[in-house]
């Protein structure tokens, strides 16, 4: 049976793949965007089963305006993607105060509030499904992108909890955590002006590796999203879904060294309970 999908951030990358893969298999959209002509495209070649929606994450209040609409709009809506995001690309010491509230408002608290303001929705109409795009960077990280694997790091704590909260209501949760991919995210980075003394350092070393072309990226966009529908389509999927050699790789060598190094302290953690 055909679904109906809500995606935020539908203007490029793997939010307009996804919409595009959809709607070619017959599914109806709901997609937000921040420029309403960002997918007159998809619009002209799938009519009514397209239906698209202005909003910025960052608006809270404009964006629980366009959640109650795209609700009211569809009927019922049986997969929400949390899409919308950005990266913020330099050194900790480097972004401006002003970046740092972009990036979090964008990717953390943007996402936050969009689970936040479908839940009522998903509530009413007796359960769902909500995919968040996360990234390898959820649970490894790379120099000079410290901002953006807060954000991920945040919002996949957050699922870890609401997830729990309301299973009851029959809810749940993907976190769909790609490694590097070839979108438009990489041209679309957000950087501060470089500080001198950080070229000789590994967040000068990433940067250079990015600049280059050296940074490997071999995640396919279109695979990608195939594989996140796939598993949205699954009766009982994974709570994580780890995409792409790098990402499985990566997250799977941070999670055995993570898991090592508590270990190593077992001693030390019982030592600090109280007697008895």
């Amino acid at each position: 049976m055909s679904k109906i999908w809500l995606i935020t951030g539908a203007s490029s990358g793997l939010g307009r793949e996804m919409a595009a893969q959809l709607l070619a298999r017959g599914d109806r959209v709901v997609a937000t965007v921040r420029r309403l002509d960002a997918l007159d495209d998809l619009a002209r070649q799938h009519g009514e089963n397209l239906t698209v929606l202005t909003m910025d994450v960052t608006d809270v209040a404009g964006m629980r305006r366009a959640m109650d609409e795209a609700f009211a709009k569809a009927g019922r809506i049986d997969v929400v993607v949390s899409n919308a995001a950005y990266g913020l690309f330099g050194a900790g010491e480097e972004l401006t105060d002003e970046q740092i509230e972009r990036q979090i408002a964008t990717n953390l608290t943007g996402s936050i509030q969009v689970i936040r303001a479908v839940l009522p929705h998903l509530r009413h109409q007796g359960g769902g499904r909500i995919i968040q795009v996360s990234s390898e960077g959820g649970q490894i990280a790379y120099p000079n992108f410290s901002l953006y694997h807060a954000t991920k790091w945040g919002i996949e704590g957050f699922i870890e909890s609401v997830a729990q909260e309301v299973a009851p209501f029959g809810i749940d949760f993907i976190i769909a955590e790609p490694g590097p991919t070839g979108t438009s995210f990489a041209a679309n980075l957000v950087r501060p002006e470089p500080m001198a003394v950080y070229e000789d350092t590994p967040a000068g070393a990433v940067r250079r590796a990015v600049d280059s072309g050296d940074f490997e990226i071999n995640g396919d966009a279109v695979r990608t999203v195939a594989a996140m529908i796939s598993a949205a389509d699954d009766k009982t999927p994974a709570l994580r879904l780890t995409l792409g050699s790098i990402a499985y790789e990566s997250i799977s060598a941070a999670l055995a060294g993570r898991l090592e190094n508590v270990r190593s302290q077992r001693d030390i953690a019982l030592s600090a309970d109280r007697d008895g």
